[in-house]
């Protein structure tokens, strides 16, 4: 499991951004001890080795209490995962949920739905995979899912301040799996969907995907920017959804759907909140060791 990590030295790197959403500021240096880090997003493959060896059974798969869910509609209260579909036409970016949907069967197995498999998507990145779905992975395989710090350190490839992974140009070749095309209802050829791990160059460092393809689980609690980090659980709750209190963990690196003119959030500072109860089609991890 450790064979293939790539060093990252001990360094002053400058995180965060100034310049795009205010979720990203303030811009600080944050003194990083060196670690290794996997070089791709865990795979299909890798996972379903996981759960081979220890039988384990990931949050989209576990029966439903209903008593943890008092506001949810009847039929979201089964098995199930949030799974991204193509609308029909031109929409209201304001209202994600005409591209999101609860999807009963959905999981890790099932990524698009309950008819859909992964036989052929063995070196595909795992999706639908909830935070501490990521944290069991990392424990049996003696590592650890990374801080937000070591996460944007690794992704920066050694390119202090860059604005993207590979520079502070926008790509002028095909750099990473984000959304080309009119979302969220026509992606270009090739994109629209992940793609196996390692497709596109890799940075600096030699970590692949490091932008794009699925948002990467992290080990910080979500505040509303760099300098409100929540000590605790409690802290990290959306007070806008008081009906939803579920703690928030920061998520990095963007997805097959970023799209520059709703989210622009496939660079190193970008950051969002995912609730740690939940898995969706574009969300994965990588682990670290220190």
């Amino acid at each position: 499991m450790t064979d293939d990590l790539v060093r990252i030295p001990a360094q002053t790197a400058t995180l965060g951004s100034d310049r795009h959403y205010p979720e990203e500021g303030p811009a600080r240096p944050v003194q990083v001890a060196g670690f290794g880090i996997q070089p791709r997003q865990v795979t299909n493959a890798e996972y379903a080795g996981f759960v081979g060896a220890t039988g384990y059974l990931t949050v989209a798969e576990r029966p439903v209490n209903p008593a943890d869910y008092p506001n949810a509609p009847a039929a979201n209260l089964q098995p199930g995962s949030m799974v991204f579909s193509r609308t029909r036409g031109p929409v209201d970016l304001r209202h994600l949920n005409l591209w999101w949907t609860w999807t009963p069967g959905a999981s890790w197995r099932h990524p698009v739905g309950p008819l859909s498999s992964i036989d052929k998507r063995a070196d595909h990145p795992v999706v639908h995979i909830a935070y501490e779905d990521a944290e069991a992975y990392a424990t049996w395989a003696g590592l650890s899912l990374p801080t937000e710090a070591e996460w944007e350190t690794a992704a920066r490839g050694g390119l202090d301040q860059a604005e993207y992974t590979w520079g502070d140009e926008p790509e002028t070749q095909p750099m990473a799996n984000y959304w080309h095309g009119d979302f969220p209802w026509r992606p270009d050829k090739g994109y629209g969907r992940t793609t196996p791990v390692g497709s596109y160059p890799p940075n600096g460092y030699g970590l692949f995907d490091m932008a794009g393809n699925v948002w990467e689980w992290t080990t910080d609690w979500y505040g509303e920017t760099r300098d409100a980090q929540p000590c605790c659980a409690s802290d990290s709750y959306d007070p806008r959804q008081p009906q939803f209190p579920v703690p928030r963990k920061v998520v990095k690196g963007g997805s097959f759907l970023c799209a520059d003119v709703y989210c622009l959030r496939y660079r190193p500072a970008a950051r969002r909140p995912q609730p740690v109860d939940t898995g969706m089609s574009h969300i994965g991890f990588r682990c670290v060791k220190r």
